[in-house]
């Protein structure tokens, strides 16, 4: 006692076996999507910490740099952090080439840079020389 074609049970599982490879394929294409939009692109997008108040990063601008303190990676890539009195971590990032943080604060910065050579340094728009510093250079920044 087989069943027949148009049992409706066997129906029902063919339209439920469709819709879960319907879903699946869904799935797939939404997934290769994704992960398609999360590779680099290989433009010259810069690096802003989520939440950073104060900083802008536009690897275009041409600007000459304002604001208290101005960092730009002029190397291949160096760690920066930058913090406020009290503990408040403002950026904790790696800049890569031409990337760049800016800081308009009326509070002291406290700043660390990774690799002091591949960064050009701006306080209240002077240049900084630091390039001979010792790697993990710390420095403050008054308003």
């Amino acid at each position: 006692m087989g069943r027949h074609r148009n049992d409706p049970r066997g129906i029902a599982q063919m339209v439920a076996i469709g819709g879960v490879i319907v879903l699946f394929i869904t799935l797939v294409i939404l997934g290769g999507f994704f992960l398609y939009k999360s590779l680099p692109s290989g433009s010259d997008t810069a690096a802003v910490p989520e939440g950073a108040a104060g900083t802008t990063a536009d690897p275009q601008a041409e600007e000459m740099p304002t604001g208290s303190l101005y960092i730009r990676a002029v190397g291949e890539s160096s760690e920066v952090v930058v913090t406020v009195p009290g503990g408040d971590v403002l950026a904790d990032t790696t800049l890569k080439t031409d990337e760049y943080l800016s800081f308009t604060e009326e509070r002291t910065l406290s700043v660390t840079i990774g690799r002091p050579s591949e960064v050009e340094i701006y306080v209240h728009g002077e240049r900084q020389d630091v390039e001979g510093e010792d790697p993990g250079y710390s420095f403050a920044v008054q308003p």
